[in-house]
């Protein structure tokens, strides 16, 4: 199992084999397309000119990382924002993970466990956790038991709402619908 969105093969690859991507793509994915937050990693690794290191994004000068996410093209809508959650995650993963992005469900004993710690990184509220989660146990084998409880709807095999169901463009189309649902259900629910 991987990642397969419709981006650039190379930012494929790097979500494949780099787990501080997968966090950072998950970071980003808010108020832009998926496609623009998870190929996001990649441009960074460029604009870096290495891979992404978690001890060396929590420790950057602040004003130079929001130079890094500013620069055209933006990796984000909002740069400042933005590389200030990711220079925050990256602390935490510094804190309690020595770095190490996958430490994050390292040796989980179940997926409530595997929730919670995503939950505690910042920026994650109950949906993004559940999103995540269930990314990492469809595309990345992360699979303690009840992940998919853990995840919600999300988790779900037949699902169509999420990152983690995408892979390839019909079932991307297929998130999108779902995403436009949810969001007139919402609007509607608002003007009652």
């Amino acid at each position: 199992m991987a990642l397969a969105l419709p981006i650039d093969s190379a930012a494929n690859d790097l979500l494949n084999r780099n787990p501080l991507a997968r966090v950072l793509g998950m970071v980003l994915d808010q108020q832009i397309p998926m496609e623009k937050a998870f190929s996001s990693p990649y441009v960074l690794t460029q604009r870096l000119g290495h891979d992404l290191d978690a001890r060396e994004l929590a420790g950057y000068d602040p004003e130079q990382l929001i130079a890094v996410f500013a620069q055209p093209p933006a990796l984000h809508r909002f740069p400042k924002a933005m590389a200030a959650r990711v220079q925050e995650v990256c602390r935490m993963l510094v804190d309690r993970y020595d770095g190490d992005a996958a430490g994050l469900w390292a040796g989980v004993t179940d997926g409530r466990e595997l929730f919670n710690r995503i939950a505690e990184l910042p920026g994650f509220g109950k949906q993004k956790a559940q999103i995540f989660l269930a990314l990492l146990g469809k595309r990345f084998d992360v699979r303690p038991e009840g992940w998919r409880e853990a995840a919600g709807g999300y988790g779900d095999p037949e699902a169509y709402r999420s990152v983690a169901d995408v892979t390839d463009g019909e079932s991307l189309r297929r998130v999108r619908e779902y995403k436009q649902q949810m969001k007139a259900a919402a609007k509607a629910k608002a003007a009652d």
